[in-house]
Parts: structure tokens; sequence; C-alpha cells
């Protein structure tokens, strides 16, 4: 069963009390937290070896007879030159088994750091690390429709995650604030997830000096020592697919490999767009563009930590716009988690994915769809968990804690079945016999708290009561949730010299340069 860990606000309850105590204790805000996941139940393979074999082979011919293209990156090009490469203008073709081979020196698994240590995850081996929505530039709430989105919406974005007991990481760009200048949002975005939040956080990727600012932020909350030694972010480097590396994200690759932070190395694929609409193709790519990016982190710094990401979506062939939940999506997201444990490498993919405009049931089948599969193949980090909607344009409020409830499914799920003496249950067996029932059973009254997962915001109550509480539907309940998560909010305690230095660095980097929206 998961760890949960309470820390509960105000003075510690007096004994005895009454009847007015124990009111006192269910009324009283709590905020739970939950350890990463630690899967103790197999992972559904769909390829046979012989599959997995053809893959591997394929993707070995792609990067040897097609090669990948470095775009605008002189230095890169250098980097594959040196170590057998065959480069012609920018595109690189690499012999077959020299990717692999550069690859043996990324972990297999490795400690992501929260400044609060009782927050820190472990990403790979059988672990799954649950992190929220990250990009969208729009936001929508019950009450105001969709808007685009502020750094408003960012700090209560990261309140959420920092109050949701099943979200064990504060993310990245949980969502665009677009009333903030572009050249220093970033700035922003990580002050929040630093002092909002005790949970492992993301870094900027969108242009190499706001690496360098995540770097030293970190730097500044950590020490700089520990950052050079330790991972403290977790970022996103998508491959601009197919076969291409742009210049923007191998500068965020070249600056988190070299100092020593994680990188997802995630090829950004839409089925029939950028990659073969068939399985067996798009999967032959992906492998073929992880063990480029890779490979190349590795020669940056060997034993930098690294993520073998896929982020698969099928097309629709009518309209154009991508799908989610599908059974193809399903297939590649088990494919590839084969493919990653083979090459020894954390895995990242699924998350709360759904193409409705709205958190409506067309948002539930698909996100429970993709959810389920994310832990059936084995995700280590799973981004977009929560919050996901609109194809990933827009950061629902209500969708959030929506996906983060059921979040709390999958820790049950991964937990396995109890096979102990009390999850046998012979002794509540005995005691009941032939026609009775276990409501009163000893058993049942030692284990009934634990037993079953509990959600905090679906409803089960009769219909009359139902009824007469207003007859709200689920994204009712969510913004009643959204409303009292952000209400109940307090801020992890910090060490006040690190906020004020965090504060004078941003205020300092906001100041040297006019603001840019572009």
């Amino acid at each position: 069963m998961e760890e949960v860990v309470e820390g509960q606000s105000g003075g510690r309850r007096a004994r005895g009390g009454g009847g007015a105590a124990r009111r006192a204790e269910r009324t009283a805000v709590k905020q739970e937290f939950t350890r990463f996941i630690t899967r103790n139940i197999p992972n559904f393979d769909v390829l046979t070896e012989e599959a997995l074999q053809i893959i591997e082979h394929n993707a070995e011919t792609v990067l040897e007879e097609i090669g990948v293209n470095f775009v605008e990156n002189p230095a890169a090009l250098q980097r594959w030159r040196d170590v057998g490469a065959d480069v012609q203008g920018e595109r690189v073709r690499i012999p077959r088994g020299l990717a692999r081979k550069l690859c043996a020196t990324a972990p297999a698994q490795f400690t992501q750091h929260a400044r609060n240590p009782e927050r820190n995850v472990e990403i790979g081996g059988k672990n799954l690390v649950l992190a929220p929505v990250y990009g969208p530039p729009f936001v929508r709430t019950a009450s105001g429709g969709r808007r685009y989105a502020t750094i408003a919406d960012f700090r209560n974005f990261v309140k959420l995650g920092q109050m949701s007991k099943w979200v064990h990481h504060s993310g990245g760009t949980v969502c665009e604030p677009t009333d903030v200048a572009v050249n220093k949002r970033h700035l922003d975005m990580l002050h929040a997830h630093m002092t909002l939040s005790d949970k492992p956080y993301m870094g900027s990727v969108t242009e190499r000096s706001r690496c360098v600012d995540s770097v030293e932020m970190s730097k500044i909350l950590f020490g700089a020592d520990f950052v050079d030694q330790n991972t403290v972010m977790t970022s996103l480097v998508n491959i601009n697919s197919p076969l291409t590396f742009d210049p923007i994200m191998m500068d965020a690759l070249e600056v988190y490999a070299a100092a020593n932070q994680a990188c997802i190395i995630s090829p950004f694929i839409v089925g029939g767009a950028m990659a073969p609409v068939s399985v067996a193709g798009t999967l032959t790519q992906v492998l073929a563009e992880v063990l480029a990016g890779v490979a190349y982190s590795q020669m940056i710094r060997p034993g930098a930590p690294v993520i073998f990401g896929a982020f698969v979506t099928s097309i629709d062939m009518n309209s154009g716009a991508p799908t989610f939940g599908t059974p193809e999506a399903a297939q590649i997201t088990l494919g590839a988690g084969q493919l990653a444990r083979r090459l020894g490498l954390p895995y990242r993919s699924a998350g709360a994915f759904c193409g409705s405009k709205l958190p409506d049931a067309q948002a539930a089948y698909e996100t429970a769809n993709s959810l389920n599969i994310g832990l059936l193949s084995g995700v280590n980090f799973m981004l977009h968990a929560c919050g996901w909607l609109e194809g990933g344009l827009v950061s629902s409020y209500e969708k959030y804690v929506m996906d983060a409830d059921q979040l709390g499914i999958l820790h049950r799920l991964a937990a396995g079945i109890d096979m102990s003496e009390n999850g046998q249950g012979m002794d509540a067996i005995r005691e009941v016999g032939p026609g009775g029932h276990y409501l009163g059973c000893a058993h049942t009254q030692a284990n009934f708290k634990t037993a079953f997962w509990k959600t905090d915001l679906l409803d089960y109550k009769p219909f009359e009561t139902w009824e007469e509480e207003g007859a709200r539907d689920t994204v009712a309940l969510a913004a009643r949730r959204v409303e009292k998560m952000l209400g109940d909010y307090q801020p992890p305690a910090l060490d006040p010299a690190v906020g004020e230095a965090l504060a004078e660095y941003v205020a300092k980097k906001k100041a040297a340069e006019p603001d840019a929206f572009m």
C-alpha cells in the first residue's frame, strides 16, 4: 500500500474533548502527500522478441543510411565527426551500433531531489512519478470559460499541485503566462515552483540563457556544489520529428547535460503527419530519434541523466486534428516501454490525454485509456498526468483536480494484490460463515478505513441526497474542490535568506533587458 504522509495546520488536538474535538479534527486543513509509485505488478508487453529485434535493426538502419539533421549547430556536427559519424552538411549518419554504445553511460535510474527531501523522487526502475500538464497557452474554468493564461493562473496550478496528494512533481510550464514578457516569464515560473511548492520541478527550455537561469536559480535554492553533483531538475527536450534536432532544443540539452540535470529526450510524434501511420514504423522512428538524442547527451557529459521519451498521438484523417486515447497510441506506448527497458533507460510517456474541449465524457474516456496504458507500459515519468484538455491547448482547473483524484487509482492498482495473512481474509471467512455478512466482523472493522480506494471528489450519495444538494455534476464538484484547495493552500517553509536571494536574482534579471513579447 502507498505511503501517505500528513501535515496538519493549527495546534495539535487535545486529548479527549468528545464530539467537538472530533469535528474539529475532521474539518482541520490537512495536506496529504504520497511518495512516488513503486510498481508491484508486471508490465504489459505487446512486442515479441522477434518484433523487438526487427524494430531495433530498422532503427539502426535509419541512423546509418538516412541519418538525422542537427540544424544550425556546428559544434554538434563536430562532436559527431569526432566520434566517427559521417557528417555531410547538417545530416549526420551514425554507424550501426555507435549510438547504442554511447548511450551505455546513461543511468538506468536516478534521484531528482526536491527542496523538501521527503518529496524526492526516483526516476527509473519500477517507479512511476506523476507530473502535471505542460505547455498550454489557454486555461479553462467552469465559471470563466476559455481564456489566455496569466501568471496568476500559473501560481494557482502550482498551488493545486502542492495540495494534490497523488501528484509527486510540480512540473514545468503548467500553463503559459501570456501576461508576462516572453523573455522574462521563465523567471516568474521558476520562482513560483521554487517558493510555492516543495516538490521537484522542471527547468525552462525555450532559449539557452533561460536554461542557464534555471541552473543558476537552482544553485541559489540548493547550493552550487549540490547541483553539480545531484539532479534537481528534469526538463523536456522535444525532437522536431521526423529526424531533426533543432538548435533551441539542442541548446537546452547541452546546458542541462553539462550541468548534470535530467532531460527527457522525446520525439514529438503525430502518427500520419510526423511519423508513419503504422505502429511498427512509428516505433522504429521513435527509437532512432531517441538513440541519437541520448547519445548526444552522453557526448556532452557521460553519465548525464536522461529519459527515453515517447509523446505519441495519431491524427484524424478528416480534420487533421490529433486524437488521443486510441488503440494505436496505446500500442506505441506499450511497445516504446519495452524498447526503453531494453536500452536500460527510464521511460516517459502517457498522461491525462484527451482531445475534448470540455472536461466531459469524451475527456474522461480518453484520459482513462491513456492513464491506464501508461501504468501498464512501465512509464517512469508521466508528464501531463493531470489538467490536460483540448489536445494540450488548455490547462483546465476542473480537469486538473478530476485527473489528480483518479491518479489515486494508479497508486492502488500498482500496489498489486495483498497476499499477506490479513489480505487472505481467512479469519473473516471463518467468522462469518454461510449466510452471514461481513459488515460487523473483526476483519472489516480492522481494515475498513484503508480497504478501498476513496475518492476526494466523486459523488456516491443516494439520489435524494444528491438532488437536495443541488444535483451537481462532476465539473461542479471539481469547481468546488478547486476553490477549497486554493483556499486551504499554505506555502511550504523556505529559508528567508534563500527566498530573498531568489527574488533578488529574478528582479535583477528582469531589469537587465526590455520586455519582449515575441
